[in-house]
């Protein structure tokens, strides 16, 4: 009877061996403490690989924000007949939690890395800043010519991006517990409800307050009456008329 050794369990692709390398030092030598040549080290593959995946340290922090960003950004272009401009934005943010909800426990230990390192802060704002304009972008063209057009666009992606954050940041505070999406979905409809279109109404020539040309109002007075007199006369005829 012949037996058979169980094979080795396969090795993790690259990238995501760089990036669990780079996160077990994070945790256990502090980001600062740790260099390159440790985390190329740990993962076992040369530097060279490692740049070939990250321009930087900072990037292993955020390994899926550039493909996030690519999509963000065709989800977008591909709407652009959309006829809710608003709630193609939202929709285009919710990709963004969808990469963060699909690795709880990796979210939860990115963002706990990311509040003691100043540096990762500032880096993450920038990654923000870049969805941020991806989203102004695509409502400045679909607001093009309108008035203020460009001011909505950009009020409009700032609101999107700070209520995605609000609820995708309070799910990380408590440790990728509760339904993120949920939270994230109640936060944009706060956004479409806010900013929806409406359907233009037509101008009214004339102040809601204002009486229209045709409305004549006929006061008869004493020659002697007192001015306290006509004016009450005229008040109480103006109520009649409304």
């Amino acid at each position: 009877m012949s037996t058979s050794s169980a094979a080795p369990p396969a090795k993790p692709p690259m990238r995501d061996a760089l990036v669990a390398a780079a996160f077990q030092l994070f945790m256990e030598r502090g980001y600062e403490q740790t260099t390159v040549d440790d985390i190329v080290a740990l993962a076992e593959v040369g530097r060279r690989s490692f740049f070939r995946y990250f321009p930087s340290k900072e990037d292993v922090v955020f390994p899926d924000h550039e493909s996030c960003l690519a999509d963000m950004t065709a989800f977008l272009a591909a709407g652009e007949s959309d006829p809710e401009p608003v709630r193609r934005v939202c929709d285009a943010a919710r990709l963004v939690l969808r990469m963060y909800a699909e690795n709880p426990a990796f979210s939860v230990q990115r963002y706990r890395l990311t509040r003691r390192v100043p540096g990762l802060r500032a880096y993450e704002l920038s990654v923000v800043w870049r969805y941020e304009r991806a989203l102004a972008a695509y409502l400045r063209g679909r607001f093009a010519g309108r008035p203020d057009g460009t001011l909505r666009a950009d009020v409009i992606a700032a609101a999107v991006v700070a209520a995605h954050n609000n609820a995708l940041r309070s799910w990380l505070r408590s440790d990728g517990k509760g339904d993120a999406e949920a939270a994230v979905v109640h936060a944009l409809a706060c956004v479409q409800t806010a900013f929806a279109d409406a359907p233009a109404r037509p101008a009214s020539p004339f102040p809601p307050e204002s009486p229209r040309p045709d409305d004549v109002v006929v006061l008869v007075a004493r020659r002697d009456a007192p001015l306290w007199q006509v004016v009450r006369q005229f008040e109480a005829a103006q109520g009649e008329s409304r």
